[in-house]
């Protein structure tokens, strides 16, 4: 605190006022303190300061949303190892919002919590300085290419929608379209493009704009563009949807339609998620580590908690392509 009130040119009592009574403080003080917090990554303390050790035994999650079971797994496999452990979780939902997981990291930050999760590498300008300032582990998860603060779990999401296009054309298909979740402020959705259209250009298949779609994870939405891309173009022979959810409402969209899957079309998806094996035809998928990647990060977090080094601080658990019915068979 005393370096914030040292940058703003106030006194420490007058940054306490600005951060627990700000209604009390005139707006141009107020901003000064704010200016100054944001530059020293400041995280007020709302825990008892007579803890000797200032750390509770919290760990904090940030996914970004709790209603997708993909991300239910993960953290179910935090749970199953933080709570022998004598760790409680402190979860935030990040609503795919950079602001908010800025403003979820500064407040679970100022519970003190022992250690932190966050979901995939891409950060707004302030929650990178609030993770990159404090001195606990940081696990980034769900996504290894990049940098990560600290450490960080998860998979390439860039290799994996690569696999599955390439699986696709040894399947004899040429015209590949692509459906992704929105790719701002989602470094995963942004990798999975990515790989499709390098694994599009490698391989010499249809490049065409109007192969490509976007959209947010339900099953009309997966209808939806189904409808938009086979009416652009009839000839397309294959959709590769960036979720089993959206690739599962494009093929109740085809039994509607008599849309055979998958002599008249293929559909894939991505994740693996229990229906997708349930659907008939059978979905073919990108199955990834969901549960070990919660797993994984709580023991990263708690053998660093342990004084241990953690190596490698990039840890890739892989993928698995799953090819079920609704893609041709192999020969």
């Amino acid at each position: 605190m005393e370096d914030v009130a040292r940058l703003a040119g106030v006194s420490s009592i007058t940054v306490s006022r600005v951060l627990n009574h700000p209604d009390k403080v005139a707006e141009s003080t107020r901003e000064r303190v704010m200016a100054a917090v944001e530059a020293t990554g400041y995280i007020p303390n709302s825990v008892a300061g007579s803890l000797a050790s200032r750390r509770t035994r919290v760990i904090g999650a940030l996914v970004p949303t709790i209603t997708n079971s993909i991300f239910a797994d993960t953290i179910d496999g935090l749970t199953d190892v933080l709570t022998p452990a004598g760790y409680q979780l402190l979860l935030g939902a990040t609503g795919y919002s950079l602001r908010e997981e800025s403003r979820l990291v500064g407040a679970i930050l100022a519970q003190r919590p022992a250690g932190l999760l966050a979901t995939g590498l891409q950060h707004e300008s302030q929650g990178l300085t609030l993770l990159r300032t404090t001195d606990i582990p940081i696990v980034e998860t769900w996504n290894v290419d990049g940098d990560p603060v600290d450490m960080a779990v998860g998979f390439s999401n860039f290799e994996a929608c690569r696999a599955m296009v390439a699986t696709l054309a040894r399947r004899g298909a040429r015209r590949i379209g692509f459906v992704s979740a929105p790719t701002t402020a989602n470094d995963r959705a942004e990798q999975r493009l990515r790989g499709y259209r390098h694994a599009v250009r490698e391989l010499g298949l249809d490049t065409d704009a109007r192969l490509e779609r976007e959209a947010k994870f339900s099953f009309h939405a997966g209808a939806e563009r189904l409808v938009e891309m086979i009416a652009e173009r009839p000839d397309v022979e294959a959709i590769f949807f960036a979720n089993d959810i959206l690739a599962i409402g494009a093929l109740f969209e085809c039994q509607r339609r008599g849309i055979r899957v998958p002599e008249d079309l293929a559909i894939a998806g991505f994740d693996d998620v229990e229906l997708a094996a349930q659907v008939n035809p059978g979905l073919t998928t990108v199955r990834i580590p969901r549960y070990r990647i919660g797993r994984e990060a709580a023991r990263m977090i708690l053998r660093r908690l342990e004084g241990e080094r953690v190596e490698p601080r990039v840890l890739d658990l892989g993928f698995e392509i799953v090819e079920r019915q609704s893609t041709p068979a192999g020969t």
